[in-house]
């Protein structure tokens, strides 16, 4: 009876209506109904844990805690009977209590084996205590798993890790060692005791050669796996694992220093689950300003810290299935900009180069879509998936080989069916290949052109740089121009000050002259004066005597009965008269002097004025003139100008005009002085000579 198997796979999925086919599944037609049976339940498994709500259930967290405990309990099993005393039960339990954050509770573990007092308790008598008590307990988040693992590890290092030497020298330092162990129980097999398969083994050194820079060579393992052929059945324990390590049997290192920093980088992506960290550009959100920063990348969170050492943890960006991750336009001096968007703020972030950019913005998307699926662990995933190929590669191997050996020798079609079924598989393989070899050269392609494009923006900014140079310098050449500029403004301004002081004093000594000199003008006026009053009397005094002229004789018989006062008033008023024009004399030629002080003091004023006026209106080359003018005039030279205050307070006009009129005034009234006393003169001598005459008689 021929069974048809889409049939029987369509009524088993009509029985399980909570299953359904994946899409991108497709069976061979010579495919076995068990095997297609068993793809179908695996793949669905793999669907319902993607489809988990929580990333690692409780269930893997104790799975993954139970196998550092198991090293803990063995090492405490010194007789190796599978057994552990209760004192050191207690205090393991005191210690994983601590570790994990949990609250003590003493008083359990007696307890729990109140009716057990035949001895030590075995493994699967510590269990139940062990769930119901510590790993029910255990919430994730809320403790250290480095530091439970680190707990684990030295208490099952010193009776079982015994680093040996004999290849020449070690290569792992003890904690290199321990993150082998991590990263062993990482991907070690979910059935005790633990080991680690071959192909698990090889993933790992692949990563640690990668982290490293250099080529995965498969030699050391080949051999190793040809030599000893139960660590391809059975697998490789952990001791087994880091003394292969430890001696340079696993993997070809060069150097110890980088095989550690790629040991390093591997367990923070691996055990830590960093997808990516480095140092970026980070825009605030306050101050607005750019700052550089260490960002670390998790499946929940993108922290960031002021440096690599991670010690001054700055602030984190939560990661969930609503975030968005965008490529942003350049700007504020900076390249390679991205922004991540989540449901409260935006975060604005600067890669170092174009590489670095689409890596962030690929992880950062990586991590959103781990968080939409509900898992923490990028890891756990691959390696889930990796068992569950294997599982199926495994069952289908098993099934074609159980399928064909009854009827293997029954027939030859089979066996011609089955080439013709190779060499379809091998044409559907030549196909990927080549399709595979496509999508390479697209990618090559596509790298072309982001390069090329690249250079051309290098290329922009270069030139770009080169105008920014070139204008910096010109706004120097500026700069120093407008600072010779005002340098020399500067001096201009400290000439001004020093010539307006100057001005100022000329200006005072000029006003104080003038002043001086229409005092000395009136003392002159009031001395021509008492001149002019002084010769009207000797005038009137002469006209006097002239009226009583009488002959000698009678004057001296006048003057014998009687004195005379007339000559005696002349002569003394002649006498004043000369003392006044002696007294003119010198006040003219202190006016003169004084005239003299004005005439310099002037000039000072009108030469600072000049200065002041040049240095007002500086002199500028002036056009170029094609031929010059037929006759070259010079403007008519004037004075100083003085300023309107003292114009209107002093009102030299004026003075000027009486000055004027006294000089034209004063040669007339010198010569009418003179002749008056030469008259004065002659007269006296004939009245001394009458009156001495008089007197003989």
């Amino acid at each position: 009876m021929i069974i048809n198997k889409n049939f029987i796979l369509a009524s088993f999925y009509s029985f399980f209506p909570t299953l359904r086919p994946l899409t991108n599944v497709s069976f061979s037609p010579s495919l076995p109904l068990e095997l297609a049976l068993a793809l179908c339940c695996a793949q669905q498994r793999l669907v319902w844990n993607v489809g988990a709500k929580t990333s690692v259930s409780k269930m893997d967290l104790q799975s993954e805690l139970l196998k550092s405990i198991w090293y803990a309990f063995t090492s405490l099993d010194v007789e190796k009977c599978g057994k552990v005393s209760k004192s050191q039960l207690k205090v393991l339990s005191h210690n994983l209590y601590t570790v994990l954050n949990i609250p003590h509770d003493p008083v359990a573990l007696e307890e729990h084996f109140q009716d057990d007092d035949s001895g030590p308790v075995s493994t699967h008598g510590y269990m139940p205590y062990l769930n119901k008590y510590i790993l029910s307990k255990v919430k994730e988040g809320a403790f250290d798993k480095e530091e439970f693992d680190d707990l684990c590890w030295m208490m099952t290092k010193k009776k079982n890790y015994k680093p040996t030497s004999s290849q020449g020298g070690l290569l792992c330092s003890p904690r290199d060692c321990f993150k082998l162990f991590c990263l062993f129980n990482l991907l070690s097999e979910d059935h005790y005791p633990l080991v680690m398969i071959p192909l698990e083994v090889e993933y790992l050194l692949k990563k640690i050669s990668t982290a490293m820079n250099q080529e995965w060579d498969g030699k050391p393992l080949e051999d190793l796996l040809s030599q000893d052929a139960s660590v391809q059945e059975e697998g490789m324990s952990v001791w087994m694992f880091l003394d292969h390590m430890d001696t340079g049997r696993l993997l070809r290192v060069t150097s110890v220093e980088a095989f550690s920093l790629a040991l390093d980088h591997v367990f923070l992506e691996m055990y830590h689950n960093v997808l990516k960290s480095g140092y970026m550009w980070k825009k605030g959100h306050v101050r607005r300003n750019w700052t550089e920063r260490w960002f670390v990348l998790r499946p929940s969170v993108m922290a960031y810290y002021s440096n690599e050492e991670l010690k001054e943890k700055k602030g984190e960006i939560p990661l969930d299935q609503y975030c968005v991750v965008e490529a942003i336009p350049d700007k504020d001096g900076k390249r390679c900009l991205f922004c991540v968007k989540t449901p409260c703020k935006t975060y604005e972030m600067s890669a170092a180069d174009q590489k670095q950019k689409v890596e962030w913005t690929q992880a950062v998307q990586q991590a959103i879509r781990l968080q939409s699926e509900k898992k923490s662990s990028l890891h756990q995933e691959l390696k889930l998936k990796r068992r569950i190929q294997r599982e199926l590669s495994q069952r289908e191997r098993s099934m074609s080989l159980g399928a064909r050996s009854p009827r293997g020798s029954q027939s030859d079609d089979l066996t011609a069916q089955a080439n013709l079924e190779k060499e379809r598989q091998e044409k559907t393989i030549e196909i990927i290949i080549q399709h595979q070899r496509e999508v390479e050269a697209q990618r090559r392609e596509k790298e072309e052109k982001e390069r090329e494009k690249q250079r051309e923006v290098q290329r922009e900014l270069e030139r770009q740089l080169l105008e920014a140079e070139k204008l910096r310098e010109s706004m120097q050449a500026e700069m120093a121009e407008k600072e010779k500029e005002a340098e020399q403004q500067k001096r201009r301004i400290k000439e001004l000050e020093l010539i307006q002081h100057k001005l100022e004093a000329a200006l005072n000594t000029e006003i104080q002259t003038r002043v001086e000199e229409e005092k000395v003008r009136l003392e002159l006026e009031r001395v021509l004066q008492a001149e002019e009053e002084k010769r009207r009397q000797c005038m009137l005094l002469q006209q006097q005597e002239a009226s009583h002229h009488v002959s000698p004789r009678e004057e001296a018989l006048n003057g014998a009965k009687e004195e005379c006062p007339a000559p005696t008033a002349l002569h003394c008023a002649s006498q004043e008269l000369q003392s006044l024009r002696e007294t003119r004399e010198r006040s003219h030629q202190h006016l003169e002097e004084v005239q003299e002080k004005l005439r310099k003091a002037s000039n000072h004023v009108r030469h600072w004025n000049i200065q002041l006026n040049r240095l007002m209106k500086p002199v500028a080359p002036g056009d170029k003139l094609s031929s010059l003018p037929a006759k070259i005039t010079c403007p008519k030279q004037e004075g100083a100008l003085a300023s309107s205050e003292f114009i209107t307070k002093f009102q030299p006009r004026t003075s000027e005009e009486a000055l004027q009129s006294t000089d034209r005034q004063s040669p007339t009234i010198e010569e009418e002085l003179q002749e008056q006393m030469k008259e004065v003169t002659l007269s006296e001598p004939e009245g001394l000579e009458a009156q001495s005459n008089g007197q003989g008689r």
